[in-house]
């Protein structure tokens, strides 16, 4: 089995988690300071561990008109403003350009979101930072200073694995012919113990039932802000998003005015190109690993498949490449990741059409604690989130979605920018239903994806193998697997980006608060697992057992399903069911609006097919208005209750019938709220 190093992450995990060495009594010193009117309260963030020779500048509504003609008169080197320019002399200025890049097309919003009084100020490198930004906080014209704080990567040792050459036999039902599909226990686990002895069937996003409603829809684009997405890979070609004015993509030209030469699958925003960076190595694989549960190409007989990667005729939701790192083998170091690399991103992603933002970055938990510090010490990145939340570029959506990891420490809080309260911040499950070894969890947490184990296989002397982690696409054009928060954020993007395709199929729309409430309602319960021990290897690379108890009730509101999602959209209850071998007695009442709570069932109807799918081997009957069901296997169907509204009488008076789809959900475990709205 081929090892392939992979520089993100801690031992055994891969998520791409952002270290910033501002420690959290400086960051909260500097939201403190704001409540001043003084020169230094004008100062965001501390110059630790920020770019050399750059400064975010944020000016004030008076100066914008002066700063914008003199920018342009002057070649990108004066504002107009007489002491700021005096300050660029002194520091050697290079150039003073907007953060982000004027577009016809948006510039509109851009204005009313108050993004283009952004500047960034390059200049000699050997100049003090403090004391640029000192100085220019000076300037009545000026609001903010922003330092540009480079985000780094978490060095370790985590390895992407190839495709383990073990064969596993498939269950024989599967919906699509990709042969990849059997290793992926995260969208179907079916309980084989061929990938680790402990497994537990259902221990998945339910893909199974869901993709029997919806594969996906090419007018949903899922951004992915991360590495690059290697755009040729054979299972994710058809599904990448290009953009059509600039189909040439080498002619260094702004084909279509958006402010980015030669962007046809994206943008490299750390080497500002239209080129993506990418290697025949596997120094980059994360962005592709990540793309590929979104969305591979489904059923096209290659690889694995993605959650909404469509049925094989080119109707899966689409992949935009943001890319925000890359690795330089020639220094071995991880570049990009500071603020203005991730604002300009975010923003492309919301003006070039993408309805979802999928960020498997995050700053290490326990560095910023509070919303108020993530919103002062971030803002420019802050702004440019909410600028892409409140874009709509989904006709089943108002607005964003924004979809975090919540971070591999360790640490009993979510990572920001997951944690802010609109944010979503996603933990690590594993394929036995435990919480993952390396996942945050506790405060800001809102739901758990499976972002596999690999520890598990590997602590079994007859499982040598990777096969527990998640499996998903490669930069060498391959396949296989890694783990993390990283992995399962985008099992939540999949998901949601499925809901979006359903909702479109359906004619349906949907705030962004409405869409939020149903995604995070479409989970299973994991809190009956969290309780004992499990072991895990440690970043020294011995065995450590970890306490699963702190976990309960701090992974989010349940596991995801796929299948409770779409059934939220299409606006079907859904009915729990834990499978047994012997009859459930089922009250349907509590499933009903308080309106309707007089009906009276008078009939139950299911298919033989699902029926056989639930192990169900006699007919649903009815007794004292109650449903009786004898359900074996785990799985979901839809099921039709016809009711009687009103009193039968014996003269041929009779109420009326009424139907209702429901949704029977067989699985282990289910949330407290039913997962139903």
């Amino acid at each position: 089995m081929k090892r392939i190093k992979f520089l993100y992450g801690i031992f055994c995990t891969s998520a791409l988690l952002i270290s910033v060495s501002c420690v959290k009594d400086m960051t909260e010193e500097v939201v403190s300071s704001k409540n001043d009117n003084t020169p230094s309260s004008k100062l965001i963030s501390t110059s630790t561990n920020a770019v050399e020779g750059q400064l975010l500048v944020y000016f004030d509504d008076e100066a914008i008109e002066s700063i914008e003609s003199s920018v342009t008169r002057s070649g990108n080197t004066r504002t107009g403003i007489n002491k700021f320019d005096n300050i660029l002399d002194r520091i050697g200025v290079k150039s003073i350009q907007r953060l982000f890049p004027v577009t016809a097309k948006h510039e509109e919003r851009t204005r009313q979101a108050g993004l283009h009084k952004w500047y960034i100020v390059s200049f000699d490198e050997s100049v003090d930072l403090d004391k640029a930004a000192a100085d220019m906080a000076e300037i009545s014209e000026v609001s903010y200073v922003q330092f540009n704080t480079r985000l780094s990567l978490i060095d370790g040792n985590q390895s992407a694995r190839e495709q383990e050459a073990v064969p596993l036999s498939g269950s024989g039902d599967e919906q699509f012919n990709d042969p990849g599909l059997v290793y992926q226990w995260h969208y179907i686990n079916n309980g084989n113990t061929e990938i680790y002895s402990k497994i537990k069937a259902g221990a998945d996003v339910n893909c199974k039932e869901a993709w029997k409603l919806c594969t996906g829809d090419p007018r949903i684009v899922v951004a992915i802000v991360d590495d690059a997405v290697k755009y040729d890979h054979p299972d994710l070609a058809a599904n990448m998003w290009t953009n059509e004015a600039e189909i040439n993509g080498s002619d260094n030209s702004d084909d279509d005015g958006n402010g980015y030469s030669d962007d046809k699958y994206g943008y490299n925003f750390v080497l500002n190109t239209g080129k993506l960076d990418l290697r025949a190595n596997f120094d980059a694989s994360h962005g592709t690993h990540v793309a590929g549960t979104v969305s591979a190409v489904n059923n096209n007989g290659e690889g694995g498949c993605g959650i909404a990667g469509g049925s094989g005729n080119n109707d899966g939701v689409k992949l935009m490449s943001c890319q925000i790192f890359r690795y330089n083998p020639a220094t071995g170091k991880t570049e990009g990741g500071s603020v203005d690399v991730v604002s300009r991103a975010i923003k492309y992603a919301a003006d070039n059409g993408a309805s979802i933002i999928q960020c498997s970055f995050g700053i290490t938990a326990g560095n910023v604690t509070s919303d108020s510090t993530y919103s002062t010490v971030y803002s420019a990145e802050k702004q440019a989130v909410d600028y892409f939340a409140s874009t709509s570029n989904c006709e089943a959506l108002e607005g964003g979605l924004t979809i975090f990891a919540a971070g591999n420490d360790m640490i009993g809080m979510s990572g920001y920018p997951g944690a802010y309260t609109d944010f979503i911040s996603v933990t690590a499950m594993s394929c036995d239903y435990t919480p993952a070894y390396y996942t945050n969890y506790g405060p800001a947490c809102n739901i758990a994806a499976p972002g596999g184990d690999e520890c598990q296989s590997l602590l079994e002397t007859a499982y040598r193998s990777s096969m527990s982690a998640v499996y998903s696409t490669l930069t060498n054009g391959r396949y296989g697997y890694m783990q993390g928060t990283s992995m399962a954020c985008p099992h939540v993007s999949g998901v949601a980006a499925l809901g979006l395709s359903y909702a479109l199929q359906l004619g349906k729309k949907f705030t962004r608060k409405e869409f939020y409430t149903m995604l995070l309602t479409s989970v299973n319960d994991i809190d009956q697992y969290c309780t004992g021990t499990k072991q895990y290897i440690n970043n020294v690379g011995s065995v450590s057992t970890l306490n699963l108890s702190q976990y309960k009730g701090q992974m989010g509101t349940g596991y995801l399903d796929a299948f409770r999602m779409l059934m939220n959209i299409r606006g079907i209850t859904c009915i729990p069911i834990v499978p047994k071998n012997d009859i459930q007695t089922f009250d349907v009442q509590p499933y009903l609006s308080n309106s309707d709570t007089e009906l009276k069932i008078s009939k139950v109807e299911i298919s033989k097919e699902d029926m056989e799918k639930l192990g169900i081997t006699q007919n649903i009957t009815i007794f004292n208005n109650k449903m009786l069901i004898k359900c074996t296997k785990t799985g979901s169907a839809i099921i039709k209750i016809t009711f009687t509204a009103g009193t039968n009488s014996n003269n041929g008076m009779n109420g009326m019938s009424v139907t209702k789809e429901f949704a029977l959900v067989s699985r282990n475990s289910h949330a407290n709220n039913g997962g139903w709205l």
